[in-house]
């Protein structure tokens, strides 16, 4: 009977604190609730519909991008095979971009051509004399090798990022172009067979500044009988045979000639003595007197023990500056000429590394990679001065830190010495190591003649 009226009055306690009203028969009166606006329900209704959307969205796997134009790139950040799509895209894209370029410059050559055309037969038409063709400096369209030899050749696969073009360029001297019909006569040959006797032409073409030559598909004689030079180290200082050289570009038909230049009076030769290893060749560089020269010992005692490794002689003649710096643990490059005379093979007959080079070309050595550079008669009061500038910069270029060049017997006049040449050496940068000054009396005092040897460093920075 009591458990109602419990039950109300525990329902008046708790609806009193919630702020409701009771009646009289024990019930409470709950006030009306607001009703909540249609527009917030809306809201609340689109922020999780759109929640969800976005949910599905990211999981699904979907790129995400955003509005930029068509042509920018998207970035996609959780689809790596779209990613990998437009990348295959855009290198499509590039391949073609290129293709149109090729395509807009074969345009424009042929418009070019079509506008010559118009342009000479509108000269004829008021009777100008058409001039003649230009084949990019050449009198006529080269053909067959020349052809080959000059122009450029497309790549296989296209443009290459490394060499920066679509094209390879042969190697050719920029003073071939003045040499235009000696060059052509030495890319005439026969293909695949054997070139022809024109050593001399070649070694020419060299010295007038067409270097480098270009390459030729053809192969060169070789000697008759070919004999095997002798072993090291007994090849250092032996001639070898006569079987190992095709005599036919050259006076002199054997070495026994050769040889014997040295006891010969007269003659213009360049490096007459040179053949002969048992006369004055044989004692170069030998001692440190109180002549003009320095000593193989006293220049390699200069530096630390092992650090003068590998180097290069311009000039070298036959090598034997670098046979005696071989002797020494020491690897030397010789460049020399075949001026009437096979220096490369008989440097080569030594057991050294001949090197067919002449002054005006740049060393084909990278930059700081030797420990010595040696020249001796080669540079002279002969060279231009500006070429002689040029050649000790390209020789400063290729010695390492703390590599030495030694200046052999530099010929000069006296006035010559301090008015030019030193202030050429000084404006060069090397640190002079050694320095000797001495007249040359050979040919009389009243000519004011001077060798200089140097040893110069390349500053350590």
């Amino acid at each position: 009977m009591y458990a109602p009226k419990h039950r109300g009055q525990q329902q008046h306690s708790i609806h009193e604190g919630m702020g409701g009203t009771a009646t009289a028969n024990g019930y409470v009166h709950r006030p009306a609730a607001r009703p909540a606006p249609r527009r917030a329900k809306l809201k609340i209704l689109l922020v999780v519909i759109a929640t969800n959307l976005v949910s599905v969205y990211l999981f699904s796997g979907a790129s995400l991008s955003v509005h930029i134009p068509a042509s920018a790139p998207r970035i996609h950040l959780w689809d790596s095979a779209a990613l990998l799509r437009d990348l295959n895209d855009t290198r499509a894209a590039l391949a073609g971009a290129r293709a149109e370029l090729a395509a807009l410059r074969a345009q424009c050559n042929a418009s070019s051509y079509l506008l010559e055309s118009v342009l000479a037969g509108l000269g004829a038409v008021h009777g100008d004399t058409p001039e003649a063709r230009d084949f990019g400096g050449w009198p006529e369209e080269p053909q067959g090798e020349l052809k080959l030899a000059i122009e450029p050749h497309r790549l296989p696969l296209g443009f290459h990022a490394n060499f920066g073009t679509d094209e390879l360029f042969p190697g050719l001297g920029f003073a071939c172009r003045n040499f235009q019909e000696e060059l052509a006569q030495y890319m005439t040959y026969n293909v695949s067979g054997e070139c022809p006797d024109d050593d001399a032409l070649a070694l020419q073409l060299a010295l007038k500044g067409c270097e480098p030559l270009p390459r030729r598909r053809c192969r060169p004689r070789e000697p008759a009988r070919y004999v095997e030079p002798a072993p090291l180290p007994r090849s250092l200082w032996s001639v070898p045979p006569d079987t190992t050289v095709r005599w036919a570009p050259y006076t002199c038909k054997n070495y026994t000639c050769l040889v014997q230049r040295a006891r010969t009076r007269g003659g213009s030769y360049f490096c007459k003595d040179c053949f002969d290893l048992e006369g004055k060749e044989r004692r170069r560089w030998q001692t440190d007197n109180g002549g003009p020269g320095f000593s193989v010992d006293s220049v390699l005692r200069s530096r630390a023990p092992g650090t003068v490794r590998i180097g290069l002689d311009i000039g070298g003649g036959t090598g034997t500056f670098a046979a005696r710096m071989r002797e020494r643990n020491v690897t030397v490059v010789t460049t020399t000429l075949d001026l009437d005379a096979p220096f490369n093979r008989f440097v080569a007959s030594r057991g050294l590394v001949p090197l067919q080079l002449t002054l005006m070309q740049r060393l084909p050595f990278a930059d700081g990679v030797l420990d010595i550079v040696h020249s001796m008669n080669v540079l002279s009061n002969w060279v231009p001065d500006a070429v002689l500038e040029s050649t000790l910069f390209d020789i400063y270029r290729v010695l390492r830190p703390g590599g030495v060049f030694w200046l052999d017997h530099f010929f000069c006049l006296g006035p010559q010495l301090n008015a030019t040449y030193v202030p050429i050496f000084d404006r060069v940068g090397f640190r002079r190591l050694r320095w000797k000054a001495g007249r040359k009396l050979d040919l009389g005092a009243e000519r004011n003649e001077w060798y200089v040897s140097a040893l110069l460093e390349k500053p350590v920075t």
